[in-house]
Protein backbone atom coordinates (compact mmCIF):
# COMPACT_ATOMS: atom_id res chain seq x y z
CA UNK A 1 0.00 0.00 0.00
CA UNK A 2 1.33 3.44 -0.82
CA UNK A 3 0.29 6.94 0.24
CA UNK A 4 -0.63 9.66 -2.23
CA UNK A 5 -0.72 13.35 -1.42
CA UNK A 6 -4.08 14.45 -2.77
CA UNK A 7 -5.19 18.07 -2.86
CA UNK A 8 -8.65 18.26 -1.35
CA UNK A 9 -9.92 21.79 -1.43
CA UNK A 10 -8.32 23.64 1.47
CA UNK A 11 -5.69 21.29 2.84
CA UNK A 12 -3.44 18.35 2.07
CA UNK A 13 -4.65 14.96 3.29
CA UNK A 14 -2.52 11.83 3.30
CA UNK A 15 -4.87 9.26 1.76
CA UNK A 16 -3.84 5.62 1.47
CA UNK A 17 -4.96 4.01 -1.77
CA UNK A 18 -5.13 0.30 -2.47
CA UNK A 19 -4.46 0.68 -6.21
CA UNK A 20 -2.59 3.14 -8.40
CA UNK A 21 -5.39 5.36 -9.63
CA UNK A 22 -3.14 6.85 -12.34
CA UNK A 23 -2.88 3.47 -14.07
CA UNK A 24 -6.59 3.27 -14.85
CA UNK A 25 -8.77 5.68 -16.78
CA UNK A 26 -11.37 7.14 -14.43
CA UNK A 27 -14.70 8.81 -15.07
CA UNK A 28 -15.18 12.52 -14.48
CA UNK A 29 -17.25 11.80 -11.36
CA UNK A 30 -14.26 9.99 -9.81
CA UNK A 31 -12.19 13.15 -10.19
CA UNK A 32 -14.94 15.29 -8.67
CA UNK A 33 -15.06 12.99 -5.63
CA UNK A 34 -11.28 12.97 -5.23
CA UNK A 35 -10.99 16.76 -5.22
CA UNK A 36 -14.05 17.39 -3.05
CA UNK A 37 -12.53 17.30 0.44
CA UNK A 38 -14.89 14.47 1.32
CA UNK A 39 -18.00 15.88 -0.44
CA UNK A 40 -17.55 19.56 0.50
CA UNK A 41 -15.88 21.37 -2.41
CA UNK A 42 -17.07 23.06 -4.64
CA UNK A 43 -20.62 22.43 -3.34
CA UNK A 44 -19.99 24.66 -0.32
CA UNK A 45 -19.10 27.57 -2.61
CA UNK A 46 -21.81 26.93 -5.19
CA UNK A 47 -24.53 27.06 -2.53
CA UNK A 48 -23.52 30.65 -1.71
CA UNK A 49 -23.86 32.07 -5.24
CA UNK A 50 -26.87 34.02 -6.46
CA UNK A 51 -27.39 31.65 -9.42
CA UNK A 52 -30.46 29.37 -9.21
CA UNK A 53 -28.33 26.35 -10.14
CA UNK A 54 -24.97 24.77 -9.24
CA UNK A 55 -22.07 23.70 -11.46
CA UNK A 56 -21.35 20.21 -12.78
CA UNK A 57 -19.05 19.09 -9.98
CA UNK A 58 -21.42 20.35 -7.27
CA UNK A 59 -24.35 18.67 -9.06
CA UNK A 60 -22.59 15.33 -8.67
CA UNK A 61 -21.60 15.96 -5.04
CA UNK A 62 -25.01 17.12 -3.85
CA UNK A 63 -26.35 13.67 -4.73
CA UNK A 64 -24.40 12.27 -1.78
CA UNK A 65 -26.22 14.81 0.39
CA UNK A 66 -29.56 13.50 -0.89
CA UNK A 67 -30.47 15.85 -3.72
CA UNK A 68 -30.70 16.01 -7.51
CA UNK A 69 -30.71 19.22 -9.51
CA UNK A 70 -33.68 19.21 -11.92
CA UNK A 71 -35.62 21.38 -14.34
CA UNK A 72 -39.30 21.25 -15.25
CA UNK A 73 -39.30 19.75 -18.73
CA UNK A 74 -42.91 20.76 -19.32
CA UNK A 75 -41.84 24.40 -19.34
CA UNK A 76 -40.38 25.85 -22.52
CA UNK A 77 -37.86 28.65 -22.73
CA UNK A 78 -35.56 29.55 -19.87
CA UNK A 79 -34.72 26.67 -17.56
CA UNK A 80 -36.32 26.84 -14.13
CA UNK A 81 -33.88 25.07 -11.84
CA UNK A 82 -35.11 23.24 -8.77
CA UNK A 83 -33.97 20.40 -6.55
CA UNK A 84 -35.43 17.07 -5.56
CA UNK A 85 -34.67 15.99 -2.01
CA UNK A 86 -34.77 12.35 -0.91
CA UNK A 87 -34.73 11.23 2.71
CA UNK A 88 -33.01 8.20 4.17
CA UNK A 89 -35.31 6.07 6.32
CA UNK A 90 -33.93 2.59 7.10
CA UNK A 91 -36.84 0.09 7.20
CA UNK A 92 -39.10 2.94 6.09
CA UNK A 93 -39.40 4.13 9.69
CA UNK A 94 -40.73 7.68 10.04
CA UNK A 95 -41.38 9.22 13.45
CA UNK A 96 -44.48 11.29 14.10
CA UNK A 97 -42.32 14.39 14.41
CA UNK A 98 -40.52 13.78 11.10
CA UNK A 99 -43.71 13.04 9.15
CA UNK A 100 -45.32 16.30 10.28
CA UNK A 101 -42.13 18.19 9.39
CA UNK A 102 -42.02 16.64 5.89
CA UNK A 103 -45.69 17.42 5.34
CA UNK A 104 -45.13 21.07 6.23
CA UNK A 105 -41.95 21.38 4.15
CA UNK A 106 -43.78 20.07 1.07
CA UNK A 107 -46.26 22.94 1.36
CA UNK A 108 -43.83 25.69 2.33
CA UNK A 109 -40.93 24.90 -0.02
CA UNK A 110 -42.01 22.12 -2.39
CA UNK A 111 -44.83 21.54 -4.85
CA UNK A 112 -47.35 20.63 -2.16
CA UNK A 113 -47.01 16.85 -2.45
CA UNK A 114 -45.00 14.10 -0.80
CA UNK A 115 -43.72 11.24 -2.97
CA UNK A 116 -43.20 7.80 -1.41
CA UNK A 117 -40.43 5.89 -3.18
CA UNK A 118 -39.74 2.26 -4.03
CA UNK A 119 -36.96 2.31 -1.39
CA UNK A 120 -39.08 3.34 1.59
CA UNK A 121 -38.18 7.03 1.55
CA UNK A 122 -39.78 10.41 0.88
CA UNK A 123 -39.04 12.65 -2.06
CA UNK A 124 -39.72 16.37 -2.00
CA UNK A 125 -39.83 18.07 -5.40
CA UNK A 126 -39.54 21.70 -6.41
CA UNK A 127 -37.09 22.92 -3.75
CA UNK A 128 -35.28 26.12 -4.79
CA UNK A 129 -31.54 26.36 -4.23
CA UNK A 130 -31.94 29.28 -1.83
CA UNK A 131 -34.18 27.09 0.38
CA UNK A 132 -32.07 23.93 0.40
CA UNK A 133 -30.29 24.66 3.65
CA UNK A 134 -33.53 25.54 5.44
CA UNK A 135 -35.24 22.37 4.25
CA UNK A 136 -32.35 19.97 4.94
CA UNK A 137 -31.57 21.49 8.35
CA UNK A 138 -35.25 21.18 9.29
CA UNK A 139 -35.20 17.49 8.33
CA UNK A 140 -32.03 16.95 10.39
CA UNK A 141 -33.42 18.76 13.44
CA UNK A 142 -36.53 16.58 13.28
CA UNK A 143 -34.35 13.45 13.50
CA UNK A 144 -34.39 12.75 9.78
CA UNK A 145 -31.61 12.67 7.22
CA UNK A 146 -30.95 12.94 3.50
CA UNK A 147 -27.30 11.86 3.76
CA UNK A 148 -26.55 9.02 1.36
CA UNK A 149 -30.05 8.89 -0.11
CA UNK A 150 -28.38 9.34 -3.53
CA UNK A 151 -24.78 9.13 -4.78
CA UNK A 152 -22.06 6.47 -5.01
CA UNK A 153 -22.50 4.85 -1.62
CA UNK A 154 -24.93 2.69 0.28
CA UNK A 155 -28.48 3.96 -0.26
CA UNK A 156 -31.49 3.44 2.00
CA UNK A 157 -31.55 -0.05 3.53
CA UNK A 158 -34.86 -1.83 3.00
CA UNK A 159 -36.63 -4.09 5.48
CA UNK A 160 -40.24 -5.24 5.90
CA UNK A 161 -42.27 -2.22 6.95
CA UNK A 162 -44.82 -4.13 9.03
CA UNK A 163 -44.47 -3.18 12.74
CA UNK A 164 -44.88 -6.75 13.98
CA UNK A 165 -43.17 -7.40 17.31
CA UNK A 166 -42.09 -10.97 16.48
CA UNK A 167 -38.41 -11.70 17.06
CA UNK A 168 -37.67 -12.20 13.36
CA UNK A 169 -39.23 -8.93 12.19
CA UNK A 170 -37.70 -6.88 14.97
CA UNK A 171 -34.29 -8.46 14.36
CA UNK A 172 -34.48 -7.85 10.59
CA UNK A 173 -35.31 -4.19 11.17
CA UNK A 174 -32.58 -3.75 13.77
CA UNK A 175 -30.09 -5.34 11.40
CA UNK A 176 -31.14 -3.02 8.58
CA UNK A 177 -30.67 0.00 10.84
CA UNK A 178 -27.23 -1.24 11.94
CA UNK A 179 -26.10 -1.80 8.35
CA UNK A 180 -27.34 1.67 7.43
CA UNK A 181 -25.38 3.14 10.34
CA UNK A 182 -22.23 1.16 9.50
CA UNK A 183 -22.17 2.50 5.95
CA UNK A 184 -23.13 6.13 6.66
CA UNK A 185 -20.43 8.69 5.68
CA UNK A 186 -18.34 9.77 8.65
CA UNK A 187 -16.39 12.87 7.57
CA UNK A 188 -18.93 15.38 8.92
CA UNK A 189 -19.26 17.23 5.59
CA UNK A 190 -23.04 16.80 5.67
CA UNK A 191 -23.36 18.57 9.01
CA UNK A 192 -20.79 21.21 8.03
CA UNK A 193 -22.84 22.23 5.00
CA UNK A 194 -26.38 22.05 6.33
CA UNK A 195 -26.27 22.73 10.10
CA UNK A 196 -22.97 24.63 10.33
CA UNK A 197 -21.06 21.71 11.77
CA UNK A 198 -23.51 20.89 14.56
CA UNK A 199 -23.66 17.11 15.01
CA UNK A 200 -27.27 16.06 15.49
CA UNK A 201 -27.04 12.29 15.68
CA UNK A 202 -28.32 9.53 17.89
CA UNK A 203 -25.76 7.29 19.57
CA UNK A 204 -24.66 4.29 17.51
CA UNK A 205 -24.75 0.74 18.89
CA UNK A 206 -21.26 -0.28 20.05
CA UNK A 207 -21.22 -3.27 17.67
CA UNK A 208 -21.58 -0.87 14.72
CA UNK A 209 -18.66 1.29 15.87
CA UNK A 210 -16.54 -1.81 16.47
CA UNK A 211 -17.28 -3.27 13.02
CA UNK A 212 -16.60 0.04 11.26
CA UNK A 213 -13.26 0.55 12.99
CA UNK A 214 -12.07 -3.05 12.63
CA UNK A 215 -9.19 -3.27 10.15
CA UNK A 216 -7.91 -6.74 10.93
CA UNK A 217 -8.35 -7.80 7.29
CA UNK A 218 -7.25 -4.65 5.48
CA UNK A 219 -10.68 -3.23 4.79
CA UNK A 220 -10.13 0.31 6.07
CA UNK A 221 -8.27 3.49 5.18
CA UNK A 222 -6.41 4.11 8.48
CA UNK A 223 -6.70 7.64 9.88
CA UNK A 224 -9.08 8.71 7.10
CA UNK A 225 -12.22 10.73 7.86
CA UNK A 226 -13.94 8.01 5.78
CA UNK A 227 -12.51 4.69 7.03
CA UNK A 228 -14.65 2.55 4.69
CA UNK A 229 -15.22 4.87 1.73
CA UNK A 230 -11.93 6.82 1.48
CA UNK A 231 -11.86 9.76 -0.94
CA UNK A 232 -13.48 7.85 -3.79
CA UNK A 233 -16.49 6.28 -2.05
CA UNK A 234 -17.97 3.45 -4.15
CA UNK A 235 -17.93 3.15 -7.95
CA UNK A 236 -21.73 3.55 -8.12
CA UNK A 237 -24.90 3.37 -6.05
CA UNK A 238 -25.17 0.41 -3.68
CA UNK A 239 -28.44 -1.12 -2.48
CA UNK A 240 -29.09 -3.45 0.44
CA UNK A 241 -32.26 -5.11 1.73
CA UNK A 242 -32.94 -7.25 4.82
CA UNK A 243 -35.96 -9.46 5.28
CA UNK A 244 -37.36 -12.56 6.97
CA UNK A 245 -38.22 -15.90 5.33
CA UNK A 246 -41.25 -15.81 3.00
CA UNK A 247 -41.60 -11.99 3.15
CA UNK A 248 -40.52 -10.59 -0.22
CA UNK A 249 -42.08 -7.17 0.26
CA UNK A 250 -38.55 -5.79 -0.38
CA UNK A 251 -37.76 -7.35 -3.80
CA UNK A 252 -34.83 -9.03 -2.06
CA UNK A 253 -33.06 -10.33 -5.18
CA UNK A 254 -32.90 -6.92 -6.90
CA UNK A 255 -30.34 -5.56 -4.43
CA UNK A 256 -26.55 -5.51 -4.44
CA UNK A 257 -26.80 -7.37 -1.14
CA UNK A 258 -29.87 -9.27 0.02
CA UNK A 259 -29.85 -10.42 3.66
CA UNK A 260 -32.38 -12.94 5.00
CA UNK A 261 -32.81 -13.76 8.70
CA UNK A 262 -32.49 -17.49 9.51
CA UNK A 263 -34.07 -18.62 12.80
CA UNK A 264 -34.25 -21.84 14.78
CA UNK A 265 -37.44 -23.82 15.42
CA UNK A 266 -38.32 -21.49 18.31
CA UNK A 267 -38.19 -18.40 16.08
CA UNK A 268 -34.87 -17.26 17.59
CA UNK A 269 -32.64 -15.60 14.93
CA UNK A 270 -29.37 -17.49 14.42
CA UNK A 271 -27.81 -15.95 11.31
CA UNK A 272 -28.36 -14.81 7.75
CA UNK A 273 -28.42 -16.08 4.18
CA UNK A 274 -26.71 -13.56 1.90
CA UNK A 275 -27.33 -12.95 -1.81
CA UNK A 276 -25.20 -10.63 -3.97
CA UNK A 277 -25.18 -8.97 -7.37
CA UNK A 278 -28.78 -7.96 -7.96
CA UNK A 279 -29.59 -4.74 -9.80
CA UNK A 280 -32.11 -3.31 -12.25
CA UNK A 281 -30.41 -0.61 -14.33
CA UNK A 282 -29.51 -1.08 -17.99
CA UNK A 283 -28.98 1.04 -21.11
CA UNK A 284 -31.10 0.79 -24.26
CA UNK A 285 -29.32 -0.81 -27.24
CA UNK A 286 -26.28 -1.72 -25.12
CA UNK A 287 -26.61 -5.47 -24.71
CA UNK A 288 -23.66 -5.63 -22.31
CA UNK A 289 -25.84 -3.87 -19.72
CA UNK A 290 -28.63 -5.88 -18.15
CA UNK A 291 -30.81 -6.38 -15.08
CA UNK A 292 -29.71 -9.13 -12.71
CA UNK A 293 -30.98 -11.22 -9.81
CA UNK A 294 -28.86 -11.68 -6.71
CA UNK A 295 -26.92 -14.95 -6.43
CA UNK A 296 -26.39 -17.02 -3.28
CA UNK A 297 -23.15 -16.09 -1.51
CA UNK A 298 -23.49 -18.03 1.73
CA UNK A 299 -24.60 -18.05 5.36
CA UNK A 300 -23.08 -16.18 8.30
CA UNK A 301 -23.84 -16.35 12.02
CA UNK A 302 -25.76 -13.34 13.31
CA UNK A 303 -22.80 -11.78 15.14
CA UNK A 304 -20.83 -11.59 11.85
CA UNK A 305 -23.32 -9.84 9.59
CA UNK A 306 -21.77 -6.36 9.79
CA UNK A 307 -18.31 -7.76 9.02
CA UNK A 308 -19.63 -9.79 6.09
CA UNK A 309 -21.52 -6.80 4.62
CA UNK A 310 -18.45 -4.61 5.04
CA UNK A 311 -16.30 -7.21 3.26
CA UNK A 312 -18.70 -7.27 0.30
CA UNK A 313 -18.77 -3.46 0.11
CA UNK A 314 -14.96 -3.30 0.21
CA UNK A 315 -14.69 -5.91 -2.55
CA UNK A 316 -16.84 -3.68 -4.75
CA UNK A 317 -14.95 -0.57 -3.64
CA UNK A 318 -11.62 -2.08 -4.65
CA UNK A 319 -12.64 -3.92 -7.81
CA UNK A 320 -15.76 -2.31 -9.29
CA UNK A 321 -15.15 -0.38 -12.49
CA UNK A 322 -14.54 3.35 -12.17
CA UNK A 323 -13.90 4.13 -15.85
CA UNK A 324 -17.38 3.68 -17.32
CA UNK A 325 -20.33 4.23 -15.01
CA UNK A 326 -22.61 2.05 -17.14
CA UNK A 327 -20.64 -0.94 -15.83
CA UNK A 328 -19.88 0.22 -12.30
CA UNK A 329 -22.61 -1.60 -10.35
CA UNK A 330 -21.51 -4.66 -8.40
CA UNK A 331 -23.64 -6.98 -10.55
CA UNK A 332 -21.13 -6.53 -13.39
CA UNK A 333 -18.24 -7.47 -11.12
CA UNK A 334 -20.06 -10.61 -9.96
CA UNK A 335 -20.96 -11.42 -13.57
CA UNK A 336 -17.38 -10.91 -14.81
CA UNK A 337 -15.69 -12.87 -12.02
CA UNK A 338 -18.32 -15.52 -11.37
CA UNK A 339 -19.73 -16.16 -7.92
CA UNK A 340 -16.90 -18.50 -6.84
CA UNK A 341 -14.13 -15.95 -7.39
CA UNK A 342 -16.26 -13.19 -5.92
CA UNK A 343 -16.90 -15.27 -2.80
CA UNK A 344 -13.18 -16.05 -2.46
CA UNK A 345 -12.18 -12.37 -2.56
CA UNK A 346 -14.91 -11.37 -0.11
CA UNK A 347 -13.72 -14.09 2.28
CA UNK A 348 -10.26 -12.48 2.35
CA UNK A 349 -11.78 -9.26 3.68
CA UNK A 350 -14.22 -11.15 5.91
CA UNK A 351 -11.50 -13.36 7.38
CA UNK A 352 -13.70 -16.45 7.34
CA UNK A 353 -15.32 -18.90 4.95
CA UNK A 354 -19.01 -18.54 4.24
CA UNK A 355 -21.14 -21.48 5.28
CA UNK A 356 -23.66 -23.11 2.95
CA UNK A 357 -26.99 -21.35 2.54
CA UNK A 358 -29.76 -22.50 4.87
CA UNK A 359 -32.94 -23.81 3.26
CA UNK A 360 -35.79 -21.30 3.11
CA UNK A 361 -39.51 -21.56 2.25
CA UNK A 362 -40.98 -20.08 -0.94
CA UNK A 363 -41.13 -16.30 -1.20
CA UNK A 364 -44.43 -14.39 -1.08
CA UNK A 365 -45.20 -10.77 -1.91
CA UNK A 366 -46.75 -9.10 1.13
CA UNK A 367 -48.39 -5.68 0.85
CA UNK A 368 -49.55 -5.23 4.49
CA UNK A 369 -52.55 -3.22 3.31
CA UNK A 370 -55.61 -2.99 5.54
CA UNK A 371 -55.90 -3.52 9.30
CA UNK A 372 -53.59 -5.88 11.22
CA UNK A 373 -52.62 -6.67 14.80
CA UNK A 374 -49.08 -5.64 15.70
CA UNK A 375 -48.84 -8.21 18.47
CA UNK A 376 -48.47 -5.73 21.33
CA UNK A 377 -52.15 -4.86 21.73
CA UNK A 378 -52.06 -2.09 19.10
CA UNK A 379 -53.02 -2.24 15.42
CA UNK A 380 -51.52 -0.98 12.20
CA UNK A 381 -53.25 0.10 9.01
CA UNK A 382 -51.63 -0.25 5.58
CA UNK A 383 -52.77 2.39 3.09
CA UNK A 384 -52.62 2.02 -0.68
CA UNK A 385 -51.26 5.23 -2.24
CA UNK A 386 -51.36 5.26 -6.05
CA UNK A 387 -47.75 5.69 -7.23
CA UNK A 388 -46.81 6.95 -3.78
CA UNK A 389 -48.05 10.49 -4.48
CA UNK A 390 -49.63 12.14 -1.43
CA UNK A 391 -51.39 15.42 -2.08
CA UNK A 392 -54.64 17.33 -1.82
CA UNK A 393 -57.34 16.04 0.52
CA UNK A 394 -55.43 12.82 1.14
CA UNK A 395 -52.41 14.74 2.42
CA UNK A 396 -54.51 17.02 4.62
CA UNK A 397 -56.41 14.09 6.16
CA UNK A 398 -53.28 12.03 6.78
CA UNK A 399 -51.69 14.93 8.60
CA UNK A 400 -54.77 15.40 10.77
CA UNK A 401 -54.90 11.70 11.70
CA UNK A 402 -51.16 11.36 12.32
CA UNK A 403 -51.11 14.55 14.38
CA UNK A 404 -54.32 13.86 16.36
CA UNK A 405 -53.41 10.31 17.38
CA UNK A 406 -49.63 10.88 17.59
CA UNK A 407 -48.98 8.02 15.17
CA UNK A 408 -45.64 6.85 13.82
CA UNK A 409 -45.44 5.86 10.16
CA UNK A 410 -43.71 3.26 8.02
CA UNK A 411 -43.14 3.56 4.26
CA UNK A 412 -43.21 0.39 2.14
CA UNK A 413 -41.09 -0.60 -0.88
CA UNK A 414 -44.31 -0.63 -2.91
CA UNK A 415 -44.85 3.14 -2.48
CA UNK A 416 -47.46 2.67 0.24
CA UNK A 417 -47.76 3.82 3.86
CA UNK A 418 -48.48 2.14 7.19
CA UNK A 419 -49.99 3.96 10.17
CA UNK A 420 -48.61 2.35 13.34
CA UNK A 421 -49.49 2.00 17.01
CA UNK A 422 -53.26 2.48 16.66
CA UNK A 423 -55.50 1.84 19.66
CA UNK A 424 -58.47 -0.41 18.86
CA UNK A 425 -60.88 2.30 20.01
CA UNK A 426 -59.59 4.66 17.29
CA UNK A 427 -60.16 2.27 14.39
CA UNK A 428 -63.71 3.35 13.46
CA UNK A 429 -63.01 7.08 13.40
CA UNK A 430 -59.73 6.64 11.52
CA UNK A 431 -61.38 4.37 8.94
CA UNK A 432 -64.15 6.92 8.35
CA UNK A 433 -61.67 9.77 7.88
CA UNK A 434 -59.46 7.73 5.52
CA UNK A 435 -62.43 6.66 3.39
CA UNK A 436 -63.64 10.25 3.04
CA UNK A 437 -60.14 11.19 1.82
CA UNK A 438 -60.17 8.46 -0.84
CA UNK A 439 -57.88 6.07 1.08
CA UNK A 440 -60.03 3.01 0.68
CA UNK A 441 -59.91 -0.41 2.28
CA UNK A 442 -57.88 -2.57 -0.15
CA UNK A 443 -60.95 -4.71 -0.94
CA UNK A 444 -62.36 -1.66 -2.75
CA UNK A 445 -59.16 -0.99 -4.76
CA UNK A 446 -58.64 -2.59 -8.17
CA UNK A 447 -56.16 -5.48 -7.66
CA UNK A 448 -54.13 -4.13 -10.60
CA UNK A 449 -53.46 -0.94 -8.65
CA UNK A 450 -52.45 -2.80 -5.49
CA UNK A 451 -49.24 -4.21 -7.00
CA UNK A 452 -48.57 -1.58 -9.70
CA UNK A 453 -45.65 0.83 -9.48
CA UNK A 454 -44.27 3.68 -11.57
CA UNK A 455 -41.31 6.02 -11.24
CA UNK A 456 -41.91 9.82 -11.29
CA UNK A 457 -40.39 10.26 -14.81
CA UNK A 458 -41.63 13.40 -16.59
CA UNK A 459 -41.67 16.30 -16.06
CA UNK A 460 -38.86 16.52 -13.49
CA UNK A 461 -36.58 13.51 -13.97
CA UNK A 462 -33.80 14.45 -16.43
CA UNK A 463 -33.39 10.82 -17.51
CA UNK A 464 -37.03 10.20 -18.45
CA UNK A 465 -37.68 9.34 -22.09
CA UNK A 466 -41.45 9.23 -21.69
CA UNK A 467 -44.24 9.15 -19.09
CA UNK A 468 -44.52 6.76 -16.14
CA UNK A 469 -46.30 8.13 -13.04
CA UNK A 470 -48.60 10.36 -15.09
CA UNK A 471 -49.20 7.56 -17.58
CA UNK A 472 -49.85 4.54 -15.39
CA UNK A 473 -53.44 5.39 -14.34
CA UNK A 474 -54.44 5.18 -18.01
CA UNK A 475 -52.36 2.01 -18.52
CA UNK A 476 -54.13 0.24 -15.66
CA UNK A 477 -57.58 1.26 -16.87
CA UNK A 478 -56.75 -0.05 -20.32
CA UNK A 479 -55.42 -3.33 -18.92
CA UNK A 480 -58.61 -3.73 -16.90
CA UNK A 481 -60.70 -2.96 -20.01
CA UNK A 482 -58.86 -5.69 -21.92
CA UNK A 483 -59.47 -8.07 -18.98
CA UNK A 484 -63.17 -7.30 -19.20
CA UNK A 485 -63.18 -7.74 -22.98
CA UNK A 486 -61.55 -11.20 -22.89
CA UNK A 487 -63.52 -12.34 -19.85
CA UNK A 488 -60.94 -12.23 -17.05
CA UNK A 489 -62.57 -11.81 -13.64
CA UNK A 490 -62.29 -8.56 -11.69
CA UNK A 491 -60.46 -10.15 -8.75
CA UNK A 492 -57.64 -11.32 -11.03
CA UNK A 493 -54.54 -9.27 -11.57
CA UNK A 494 -51.02 -9.07 -12.98
CA UNK A 495 -48.04 -7.15 -11.61
CA UNK A 496 -47.67 -4.03 -13.81
CA UNK A 497 -44.71 -1.68 -13.49
CA UNK A 498 -43.85 1.35 -15.62
CA UNK A 499 -40.63 3.35 -15.91
CA UNK A 500 -39.85 6.30 -18.12
CA UNK A 501 -36.33 5.09 -18.90
CA UNK A 502 -34.28 1.86 -18.69
CA UNK A 503 -32.72 2.64 -15.29
CA UNK A 504 -35.56 0.68 -13.71
CA UNK A 505 -36.33 2.64 -10.53
CA UNK A 506 -39.77 1.01 -10.26
CA UNK A 507 -38.17 -2.42 -10.84
CA UNK A 508 -40.05 -3.16 -14.10
CA UNK A 509 -37.77 -6.09 -14.91
CA UNK A 510 -39.43 -8.07 -12.11
CA UNK A 511 -42.96 -7.38 -13.34
CA UNK A 512 -45.29 -9.80 -15.04
CA UNK A 513 -46.00 -6.93 -17.43
CA UNK A 514 -43.32 -4.25 -17.51
CA UNK A 515 -43.36 -1.08 -19.60
CA UNK A 516 -39.98 0.61 -20.10
CA UNK A 517 -39.88 3.93 -21.96
CA UNK A 518 -37.78 3.72 -25.15
CA UNK A 519 -39.00 6.78 -27.07
CA UNK A 520 -41.65 9.52 -27.04
CA UNK A 521 -44.95 7.75 -26.22
CA UNK A 522 -43.18 4.46 -26.86
CA UNK A 523 -42.32 1.52 -24.62
CA UNK A 524 -40.54 -1.79 -24.48
CA UNK A 525 -42.80 -4.55 -23.15
CA UNK A 526 -41.21 -6.95 -20.68
CA UNK A 527 -42.85 -10.25 -19.75
CA UNK A 528 -42.17 -13.16 -17.43
CA UNK A 529 -41.75 -11.84 -13.91
CA UNK A 530 -43.68 -13.59 -11.15
CA UNK A 531 -46.05 -12.27 -8.45
CA UNK A 532 -43.57 -13.19 -5.69
CA UNK A 533 -40.74 -11.24 -7.36
CA UNK A 534 -38.29 -14.12 -7.86
CA UNK A 535 -38.01 -14.30 -11.64
CA UNK A 536 -36.47 -11.83 -14.06
CA UNK A 537 -38.66 -10.66 -16.92
CA UNK A 538 -37.37 -10.52 -20.50
CA UNK A 539 -37.90 -7.98 -23.25
CA UNK A 540 -40.72 -9.17 -25.49
CA UNK A 541 -41.20 -6.19 -27.81
CA UNK A 542 -39.54 -2.84 -28.55
CA UNK A 543 -40.96 0.49 -29.67
CA UNK A 544 -44.61 -0.26 -28.96
CA UNK A 545 -46.53 3.00 -29.38
CA UNK A 546 -48.87 3.86 -26.54
CA UNK A 547 -51.89 3.87 -28.85
CA UNK A 548 -51.10 0.27 -29.93
CA UNK A 549 -50.99 -1.39 -26.51
CA UNK A 550 -54.29 -3.24 -26.97
CA UNK A 551 -52.98 -4.89 -30.14
CA UNK A 552 -50.41 -6.62 -27.94
CA UNK A 553 -52.34 -7.06 -24.71
CA UNK A 554 -55.57 -8.49 -26.13
CA UNK A 555 -54.03 -11.62 -27.69
CA UNK A 556 -51.73 -12.17 -24.70
CA UNK A 557 -54.48 -11.93 -22.09
CA UNK A 558 -56.99 -13.88 -24.18
CA UNK A 559 -54.57 -16.78 -24.62
CA UNK A 560 -53.64 -16.64 -20.93
CA UNK A 561 -57.32 -16.99 -20.02
CA UNK A 562 -57.89 -19.87 -22.45
CA UNK A 563 -54.62 -21.81 -22.22
CA UNK A 564 -53.29 -21.29 -18.69
CA UNK A 565 -52.87 -24.12 -16.24
CA UNK A 566 -54.91 -24.05 -13.03
CA UNK A 567 -54.12 -20.87 -11.04
CA UNK A 568 -51.18 -20.14 -13.35
CA UNK A 569 -50.01 -16.51 -13.04
CA UNK A 570 -49.64 -14.48 -16.22
CA UNK A 571 -45.85 -14.22 -15.85
CA UNK A 572 -45.47 -17.99 -15.48
CA UNK A 573 -47.76 -18.54 -18.49
CA UNK A 574 -45.70 -16.25 -20.73
CA UNK A 575 -42.44 -17.97 -19.72
CA UNK A 576 -43.88 -21.46 -20.23
CA UNK A 577 -45.39 -20.55 -23.60
CA UNK A 578 -42.23 -18.94 -24.96
CA UNK A 579 -41.78 -15.66 -26.80
CA UNK A 580 -41.91 -17.17 -30.28
CA UNK A 581 -45.42 -18.51 -29.70
CA UNK A 582 -46.47 -15.31 -27.96
CA UNK A 583 -45.24 -13.26 -30.91
CA UNK A 584 -47.20 -15.51 -33.25
CA UNK A 585 -50.32 -14.93 -31.14
CA UNK A 586 -49.86 -11.17 -31.46
CA UNK A 587 -49.07 -11.24 -35.19
CA UNK A 588 -52.07 -13.41 -36.09
CA UNK A 589 -54.59 -11.77 -33.75
CA UNK A 590 -57.82 -10.79 -35.45
CA UNK A 591 -59.90 -10.14 -32.34
CA UNK A 592 -62.09 -12.32 -30.21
Amino acid sequence: MRSDHIFVGIYIFIQPLKTDASEVKRSKVELFKEKSNFLRYPLNEELLTEAPNINEAATQLIKFHGSYQQTNRDERGQRSYQFMLRTKNPCGKVSNKLYLAMDKLADEFGIGTLRLTTRQTFQLHGILKKNLKTVISTIIRNMGSTLGACGDLNRNVLAPAAPYITKEYVFAQETAENIASLLTPQSGAYYDLWVDGEKIMSAEPPEVVKARNDNSHGTNFPDSPEPIYGTQFLPRKFKIAVTVPRDNSVDILTNDIGVVVVSDSDGEPQGFNIYVGGGMGRTHRVETTFPCLGQPLGYVPKEDILYAVKAIVVTQRENGRRDDRKYSRMKYLVNEWGIEKFRSVVEQYYGKKFENLRELPEWEFKSYLGWHEQGDGAMFCGLHVDNGRIGGTMKKTLREIIEKYNLNVRLTPNQNMILCDIDHTWKKDITTALTQAGLLDPIYVDPLNITAMACPALPLCPLAITEAERGIPSFLKRVRAVFDKVGIEHDESVVVRVTGCPNGCARPYMAELGFVGDGPNSYQIWLGGTPNQTTLAKCFMNKVKIQDLEKVLEPLFYNWKVKRLESEPFGVFTSRTGFDKLQEMVDKWEGI
